[in-house]
């Protein structure tokens, strides 16, 4: 159940466009790119960390 969950397509413009209030939309925006940034995260420490190993001969 859970990983059909995370193939499901979520429609931010449309949640946005349906927002009761700013607070709403505003969580919804958080919401969308909180997943990416993490990611991000993830990548850029596993290359600062092969980039450490490199340069220490590992």
């Amino acid at each position: 159940m859970k990983l059909i969950s995370l193939f499901q397509k979520v429609d931010v413009a449309e949640k946005i466009k349906n927002a009761p209030d700013n607070g709403y939309e505003i969580g919804v925006v958080i919401g969308t790119f909180i997943p990416f940034l993490v990611l991000v995260g993830i990548a850029y420490w596993m290359y600062n960390r092969a980039k450490k190993r490199d340069k220490n001969g590992y």
